[in-house]
């Protein structure tokens, strides 16, 4: 039986990767905060390590003893991070600093694995090409226009420089599905029936639900190494939306005939977060509005082109938006209920 790791299991994505290693036969370990809900992670065939990411000298007596047999995990997921954070130095803390701490450890207690995958995030790239559209992918230079974005980078950038680790980075566009807290918000909101977007110009929208990236991972580690190792890949659905073709296809969803669009203006989108922002650093938590999300509301064109991981490992996302969505929409409806 393969023997994987799973690091930052604890969020929205967590227990997807835990349940679908399972299905596919895995020996699965976890790694989560001595904080974090297990609810996700119920199953009693996980292996659970408890580890304080801010302590290396405890992950690396915790992940030593815990190790599987002289060379320890054959496959590392890594999943751990933060989307939002009071300042850049807490980003960096979390996104960087904690794979940085990881990495070292596995390589001083011996472990090495055949693939050590990272989860990034399409953040990295920056602002895409918003007159023609055209796709961003893999290829391009990096010019990252949110803190976020930034330590993300910066994590790429040192598995780099690691000569002996196997490793391979998925940037995915925006993740949804059952549990997410994001998306959640946007589909509440319709709910109300309202829909709030950000500026008027033309904006094209991707998305993957959160099984078809979960997925692609474990299609990715069965790949040939040499055909995936050392390179990254964008993981999208295939084409790209409008705000009002989501909103059209959540409202469906929700049966509700009639949703107001409400457009703010960039300058009034700003503002609003500026001060979101300023009033989660007083009160030492962070805003799901900030200027970050501002950067990334405003960008217009988040359009993709996935082939380089159709052709290495043949990613062929499952559901649509409409599929996706009937899916996050009937857990929303079934948590609604029970409240």
């Amino acid at each position: 039986m393969k023997k994987l790791l799973i690091v930052g299991a604890g969020g929205f994505i967590g227990g997807f990767i835990a349940r679908e290693g399972l299905n596919r036969g895995y020996d699965v370990w976890v790694t989560v905060r001595n904080t974090t809900s297990l609810r996700h992670l119920d199953d009693p065939r996980i292996h659970i390590l408890t580890l304080d990411y801010d302590d290396p000298a405890q992950m690396s007596e915790v992940l030593d003893k815990e190790m599987p047999g002289p060379t320890g995990w054959e496959y590392v997921i890594y999943n751990l991070g933060a989307t939002k954070a009071l300042d850049f130095p807490e980003f960096n803390r979390v996104n960087f600093q904690y794979l940085r701490s990881l990495g070292e450890i596995l390589k001083n207690i011996g472990c090495e694995p055949r693939l050590f995958l990272f989860m990034s995030s399409l953040s990295v790239l920056g602002p895409g090409d918003e007159v023609s559209y055209s796709p961003l992918d893999s290829s391009m230079l990096p010019q990252p226009n949110t803190r976020y974005g930034v330590s993300k980078l910066k994590a790429e950038q040192w598995l780099e420089f690691q000569s002996s680790l196997p490793w391979v980075i998925f940037r995915p566009t925006g993740v949804y599905g059952p549990h997410d807290k994001d998306y959640m918000m946007m589909i509440q909101a319709i709910d109300s029936h309202v829909d709030f977007g950000v500026g008027y110009k033309k904006q094209l929208l991707t998305f993957i639900y959160v099984e078809d990236l979960v997925a692609a991972m474990y299609d990715c580690l069965s790949a040939p190494t040499a055909q995936v190792v050392k390179k990254k890949y964008i993981l999208s659905e295939k084409r790209a939306y409008t705000q009002k073709e989501f909103r059209d296809i959540v409202a469906a969803e929700l049966n509700k005939k009639v949703v107001l669009p409400v457009v703010l203006p960039l300058w009034a989108t700003y503002g609003a977060s500026y001060v979101a922002e300023k009033i989660g650093r007083l009160r030492l938590k962070p805003s799901t509005l900030n200027r970050d999300k501002y950067n990334i509301m405003k960008q217009r064109n988040w359009n993709v082109d996935i082939t380089d991981a159709e052709r290495d490992f043949g990613f062929a996302p499952r559901h649509s938006l409409r599929d996706g969505i009937a899916k996050t929409v009937a857990a929303y409806l079934a948590e609604k209920e029970k409240k």
